[in-house]
């Protein structure tokens, strides 16, 4: 799901250390919805799904009962990502329970989609590569931080129980990131099988396979909007030749500097590109807002140091940003329900100082 893998915000956690408690710092008068921050006003009724670990990326079934995410915790026996799913309203992993696991058990695995009629789950998974999670990029004193690009990465289906259904792509490259049009007729994923990292759009069953966006840079992280005619997504476009030069260096040996992104947005057949944010620093994880007219995004352009990542929301045409979220480390991954009802969120808050992220649902007030 970046939406790739949250190698960058956990590594950012982990160097500066500074999760809060959200019960340390409610209001006295919201005590009665105390994992909300007192200037939430869009949030309500907030309920914590996970409990341990790293878990982001949730995304909604077709009857908003369900989400499907990625997880690596440690209690369930995890050595890195893998790809489950749970009923939103009748958690249980509170007390310890595993969900249902959707991918293999082997290799990573990101970005898994509900398929229509909520039976089958897509997800990219590199586990064809190998059965051991493949090793994450180092990181230089001073030096930038990359999230790496695995080439074994390919786009599967699998049903409720974990039974591998079928491959979607295949052959060298990464493939993955793939979301599904509320129509349910197509999916969008960001592929390097032309050497850089663009936007694909497929059939459902993986045919009729077309690039979307052509310019030098990162293009991943997309959905479809309200009614499968456009399509948001983050984006880095190195402008310089130098820099242009430094991305394609970094490609070659699988990794990527996610540290300079904006949103973009443009037709489901990849006319109409425009640019909607201009903020500087990491602006990503962008989803439609019901209304088709705005996007809610996770962004650190308003923090000093670059650790603190809020949910805001803009106007499709670049104008009204607001901010949504108010946790003092992270927030991001998210994604309104089907009937606009709700939003689910990977979050810091009420980790108790721990460098956890875990899912959250709140209800959602215009």
């Amino acid at each position: 799901m970046a939406r790739v893998i949250v190698f960058l915000f956990l590594f950012i956690i982990f160097v500066f250390g500074l999760s809060f408690s959200v019960r340390q710092q409610v209001a006295p008068d919201t005590v009665a919805d105390s994992l909300r921050y007192p200037k939430e006003k869009h949030l309500k009724n907030i309920r914590q799904l996970t409990f341990g670990g790293d878990n982001a990326e949730a995304y909604w079934s077709f009857n908003g009962r369900m989400v499907s995410f990625q997880s690596n915790n440690k209690a369930w026996g995890l050595g890195c990502d893998q790809i489950f799913y749970l009923n939103v309203d009748k958690p249980v992993l509170q007390h310890g329970k595993r969900p249902q696991l959707i991918s293999t058990g082997l290799g990573r695995t990101t970005c898994a989609y509900f398929l229509p009629g909520d039976k089958q789950i897509l997800f990219a998974s590199t586990h064809l590569g190998g059965n051991d999670c493949p090793p994450e990029p180092g990181r230089t004193p001073g030096g930038k931080y990359l999230w790496p690009i695995y080439d074994t990465y390919d786009i599967f289906v699998a049903d409720l129980k974990g039974k591998m259904k079928r491959q979607l792509t295949s052959g060298s490259g990464y493939d993955a990131e793939a979301t599904v049009s509320p129509k349910g007729d197509k999916i969008v994923f960001t592929s390097t099988r032309n050497g850089d990292l663009d936007l694909y759009v497929m059939n459902i069953d993986g045919t009729g396979v077309k690039q979307i966006t052509h310019e030098v840079g990162y293009d991943g992280g997309a959905f479809f909007s309200p009614d499968g005619t456009k399509i948001v997504f983050r984006a880095s476009r190195p402008k310089t030749e130098a820099e242009k030069q430094e991305y394609m260096e970094y490609l070659k040996q699988g990794l990527v500097a996610p540290t300079a992104m904006e949103i973009f947005v443009c037709n489901a057949d990849g006319s109409g590109l425009r640019q909607v944010t201009n903020l500087g620093k990491a602006n990503w994880a962008p989803f439609y807002h019901p209304s088709g007219k705005k996007i809610i995004f996770s962004s650190n352009h308003h923090s000093q140091r670059g650790f603190q990542f809020n949910l805001f929301m803009i106007n499709e045409d670049g104008t009204g940003l607001e901010q949504i979220t108010y946790d003092n480390v992270f927030d991001s991954f998210p994604m309104f329900s089907p009937d606009g009802k709700r939003l689910i969120f990977s979050s810091n808050r009420n980790n108790n100082g721990t460098r956890d992220t875990n899912l959250f649902v709140a209800d959602w007030v215009e």
